[in-house]
């Protein structure tokens, strides 16, 4: 019988993407596209002259610019590498074995290396692209700065292409043998693992790289122990290493062929030995993977529990409370990030801590209030990017059970109410987590301590709410994958609207504190006056209008779905 080649294997998919374009221009989704357009071309501008700036001092420092140059492109390198191998293992997870189109596929006569190579490229397209695109501007800077010339650009390509490859066949293959291996907890106990071995991973390459050593060369004994640290690879056996070689030769004018055949022929034998885990394993995987879910999540701990905390609520809201939760915990790809989620956590406070930031009283008491200010910004986006991660898709993942709830005599509004209450608590915990311990670490006063709880409240609040709100107006019911919701034109323009509003709420704000901070370095007491009250009200009304018009425009939407 004759095989169908890749490329009809394939072609489902690029239809049905096809597809779904058509369908959005004859919504009038050219707006959307143009605006995704101009805000990628913005954003791939402003890390180009970023780093532009960077690599022009870099370049003028004779014998330490390309060592710094090539050790930045390095840690960026290895950052993308670290982040493509946890995106590829969730990715692999739902391409090679919940696919919806799996059934069709398995038990049609399609030879098992082109399955194996079509969800390969599936997996590599879907979990790579952002680094892709991100790598543009980087490496464009690169190019420009130490004049690469036409042909750099085909051979940054050359060199880009297999050190994605690499972590999307490792992160397969770990996929598919920990679905082998875990068979009776299934996906949970996989991704749990999957998450925390990242998480350690990331923890130790973190160590390993130790930039901040880059920053301080007083902490050298002379010279030429911190050109030694330069001069040494972070680990010779990292893809990132070779390709951060393989470009600096290039654009040094000591062109190497040696780094860029590693990456291909590592590259090459990764696809081959990962072709040969799959057709020994996927088979007895895919039969395992299609096993129930846990009882943890059907009994009646959760009733014990969160329902008699619950107990003051309605029943309706209790309900639809204890029912988000448990399809939250139903979702390994949703709940095991939280581990990543407070490994990350712990670097963040800890690079706060590591800031040297008292030096002298008035440079210190300046300094100290400057971060801890600007802290409540990046405290905001990084809310922002969680709440993009779990309460945007809320609406989604209720999927086509959404007309049940239209249709019933439930109240939608108990429903909205659940979904954002569910998201907003566990959200104010870590903001309150984060915001506190930075500001003890940080040594502030009162006055900013308590400038910095009540405002991360809000910010808190409102962002929850636009989540919500975004997420209802841009929903994705057909989505096969959560960790996709949050990438789609919807996720993008809340994460614009929540950077607006933090740009807005951190300039009112900065009115009052700077009103503080000239007292206290004038001598002056601290007094709370009217026009101080006034900035204070004005991010409190701006907050509390963003919060209620966000859930307002979410209930109206959500009460004309149609289906």
């Amino acid at each position: 019988m004759t095989q169908p080649s890749l490329w009809r294997v394939l072609e489902p998919k690029w239809r049905t993407a096809l597809q779904r374009v058509r369908e959005e221009r004859s919504r009038g989704g050219s707006g959307k596209l143009l605006l995704l357009t101009i805000v990628g071309l913005l954003f791939w501008l402003g890390v180009y002259g970023l780093l532009y700036k960077i690599l022009s001092y870099f370049r003028g420092v004779e014998e330490l610019g390309p060592l710094l140059a090539g050790k930045l492109l390095g840690v960026a390198l290895l950052s993308f590498i670290v982040i493509l191998v946890l995106s590829n293992v969730v990715t692999a997870l739902s391409s090679f074995f919940l696919a919806k189109d799996l059934d069709l596929l398995v038990s049609a006569p399609v030879d098992w290396l082109r399955i194996y190579l079509a969800k390969l490229g599936e997996t590599l397209l879907h979990s790579s692209w952002m680094v892709a695109l991100m790598a543009v501007p980087i490496l464009a800077a690169y190019g420009v700065i130490y004049r690469g010339g036409l042909l750099f650009a085909p051979y940054a390509v050359l060199t880009l292409f297999p050190m994605l490859v690499l972590p999307a066949v490792a992160g397969s293959a770990l996929t598919l043998v920990l679905v082998n291996v875990f068979p009776a907890r299934r996906t949970r106990d996989l991704l749990s693992i999957v998450a925390l071995g990242a998480a350690a991973g990331l923890i130790l390459l973190f160590r390993l790289v130790r930039p901040e050593r880059l920053a301080s060369p007083e902490g050298f004994r002379n010279l030429l122990d911190y050109i030694a640290v330069l001069r040494t690879p972070t680990s010779p056996f990292l893809p990132s290493e070779w390709a951060t070689k393989a470009v600096m030769g290039f654009l040094r004018g000591s062109f190497d062929p040696m780094p860029l055949a590693l990456l291909w022929t590592t590259a090459a034998a990764f696809v081959t030995c990962g072709a040969i885990l799959h057709q020994q394993l996927f088979a007895p995987g895919f039969t395992k993977a299609q096993e129930g879910a846990e009882r943890f999540v059907r009994g009646t701990w959760w009733r014990w529990t969160i329902g008699a905390l619950l107990g003051f609520l309605p029943v309706a809201k209790r309900e639809f409370v204890l029912k988000d939760v448990k399809l939250f915990f139903r979702d390994t790809t949703q709940w095991s990030q939280l581990i990543l989620l407070a490994v990350l956590v712990v670097v963040y406070l800890f690079n706060i801590r590591a800031l040297p930031l008292h030096r002298g009283e008035e440079v210190g008491f300046f300094y100290v209030t400057l971060v801890s200010f600007l802290n409540l910004g990046l405290a905001g986006f990084v809310l922002a990017s969680i709440a993009a991660r779990f309460i945007f898709p809320a609406i989604s993942l209720e999927g086509r059970h959404m007309w049940l709830l239209r249709s019933s005599p439930l109240d939608l509004r108990a429903l909205l109410w659940s979904k954002y209450w569910v998201g907003t608590v566990p959200l104010l915990v870590l903001a309150l987590l984060l915001t506190g311990l930075t500001n003890v670490l940080l040594q502030v006063r009162p006055f900013m301590m308590i400038v910095g709880m009540v405002t991360i409240c809000g910010l808190t609040c409102a962002i929850a709410a636009l989540a919500l709100g975004f997420g209802a107006l841009y929903p994705q019911f057909e989505t096969e994958n959560a960790a996709q919701i949050p990438t789609s034109f919807g996720g993008l323009v809340f994460m614009m609207a929540t950077i607006a509003l933090l740009g807005a709420v951190i300039f009112l704000l900065w009115q009052a504190v700077y009103q503080y901070v000239r007292s206290v370095y004038l001598g002056r007491p601290v007094v709370v006056g009217a026009s101080m009250i006034v900035w204070f009200a004005a991010a409190a009304a701006l907050c509390a209008t963003a919060t209620g018009g966000a859930l307002w425009v979410g209930l109206r939407r959500i009460e004309r779905f149609e289906f």
